[in-house]
């Protein structure tokens, strides 16, 4: 298994089965079995929602692995923000209780179950696109900015772009697309253990 395969196969774990193929995965645990209005709930004040952590774990995965490292456009668009019911083109990092909460009444959960798949999907195919020099390297100060004009960052503008310049491409692509991912679907468990949503598959 080649460092391709296994980014692969880790990031299978993170996402539908429609992507990875994997049906016992993270996110079939965390994601499947529920209702909207269970998606929606916040069982105390200081846990998001399951809707909202699909929403920050895909709008990171899009922003990070498409405009930094890949330099190429975000799957997300104005039809895609349209079709997602919101009006913020950020992926989530310092929203406000009460903007969590908004967002999660906001957004339509079959849009954004629809755009986390072709997230995933995305990279799937960037990564298997990959050269061995692609593996290498830093991020670069011009795909931070890209990502920062086109407000990807959101309150946090000023941080991220300091924050991300210079890190190893590798680790990025792992830390967003599967290490913060499988963070939040840490979190997901606890949300549906407060709600009493059950642990999934």
């Amino acid at each position: 298994m080649d460092i391709r395969e296994l980014f692969l196969d880790q990031h299978a774990a993170m996402h539908s089965a429609a992507v990875g193929g994997n049906k016992m995965s993270a996110a079939e645990r965390a994601f499947t079995g529920l209702t909207d209005e269970q998606m929606r709930v916040r069982p105390r004040e200081d846990l998001n929602s399951l809707a909202w952590l699909m929403f920050h774990i895909a709008r990171a995965e899009d922003i990070m692995v498409n405009v930094i490292l890949a330099g190429r456009s975000q799957v997300f668009d104005d039809a895609r923000m349209k079709k997602l019911g919101i009006n913020r083109r950020d992926f989530g990092i310092g929203m406000t209780s009460p903007e969590v909460t908004e967002l999660t009444r906001q957004i339509d959960l079959g849009a954004l179950r629809e755009y986390r798949d072709a997230v995933g999907l995305r990279t799937r195919d960037v990564v298997s696109a990959f050269k061995s020099q692609d593996w290498e390297g830093q991020v670069t100060a011009d795909g931070v900015q890209r990502a920062a004009a086109e407000g990807g960052f959101g309150a946090r503008t000023e941080q991220m772009t300091k924050m991300f310049p210079g890190r190893p491409r590798a680790a990025v692509l792992s830390g967003i697309a599967l290490f913060h991912s499988a963070g939040h679907m840490g979190e997901a468990a606890t949300v549906r253990a407060a709600g009493g949503f059950g642990s999934g598959i």
